[in-house]
């Protein structure tokens, strides 16, 4: 008798247990952890661009630059010693709420001023201070076209981008255990290190460090998730970017150069994901 009376007290336990079933979790559920590598392209609007030096102070208006991805080579891409010299994209994240993920990383790009600029010079260059492209005086919007030879400007060993961002998945489409087709938007804040060379006044520097600014940005990806644990990302990311303060030579922190311009970038990742809690109870488990 006790122990039918002890069956007849567990059977709505036994029951809520059989309809609290769990199943794996998938790619854009809570607990899911990522990361990815990737290699991008990017470009550069306009900028004017102010520099700051002993003895002179000009600014060059409507600046172009270009990025200066590495050729292929499977000697460069794939050794390990070697594959953080093309731009690249690295990431990690965590969601920490169904289809919301927080993650780090950042994206490697290179900027490089271009060679033959047309650009307008403002601002003043004392006297003795340029002797190689005999800028001297003061000048306002005076057209004048640049030579790599005697004046250079870029941060092509990194116009390296540190960001925190959000980021919002969803899956859309299943093909099998094998094959899922997710969107990922994100939006992302962070700062700018910079490696710098500057060619100016019979004087290079090259490779000067700094914490230069901040940026903004925008991001968008199509997913394609293979076998739960691995992925390939294609994205999109546009972007806003403040460089405050870029060091231009190495001895002289009064050096700088500073300005303001847009990008964007298109990069291709490949990743994987890690089920820090692999399963879900159902009443809160995504569905593929």
């Amino acid at each position: 008798m006790r122990m039918l009376i002890l069956l007849l007290l567990m059977l709505p336990i036994l029951a809520s247990a059989q309809s609290y079933k769990r199943k794996p979790k998938n790619s854009v559920a809570k607990g899911t952890f990522y990361g990815y590598w990737g290699y991008n392209r990017s470009g550069y609007t306009k900028s004017n661009i102010r520099f700051v030096g002993p003895g002179y102070d000009f600014n060059l208006a409507g600046s172009k630059a270009h990025d200066n991805q590495s050729p292929f080579s499977f000697g460069t891409y794939f050794n390990p010693k070697k594959i953080t010299v093309p731009q690249f994209n690295a990431r990690i994240g965590y969601y920490f709420k169904n289809h919301w993920a927080i993650d780090f990383g950042y994206d490697h790009m290179k900027y490089v001023f271009d060679d033959g600029n047309n650009v307008l010079l403002s601002g003043t260059i004392n006297p003795g201070i340029d002797t190689v492209n005999f800028w001297s005086g003061n000048y306002t919007n005076q057209p004048i076209t640049t030579n790599r030879n005697t004046f250079h400007y870029e941060n092509s060993n990194g116009l390296n981008y540190l960001r925190l961002g959000i980021t919002r998945s969803d899956n859309w489409y299943k093909l099998g255990n094998w094959l899922i087709i997710s969107s990922s938007e994100s939006i992302g804040l962070g700062g700018i290190l910079s490696f710098n060379d500057f060619k100016f006044a019979g004087k290079e520097d090259l490779v000067t460090v700094s914490m230069s600014g901040y940026a903004l940005s925008a991001h968008a990806g199509l997913r394609f998730e293979f076998f739960k644990h691995f992925f390939i990302q294609p994205s999109l990311s546009a972007g806003f970017m403040h460089q405050t303060k870029v060091r231009t030579r190495a001895l002289d922190p009064n050096s700088y150069a500073r300005q303001m311009y847009g990008y964007y970038m298109f990069d291709t990742s490949f990743g994987f994901f890690l089920y820090i809690r692999p399963t879900n109870d159902c009443n809160s488990c995504p569905n593929w």
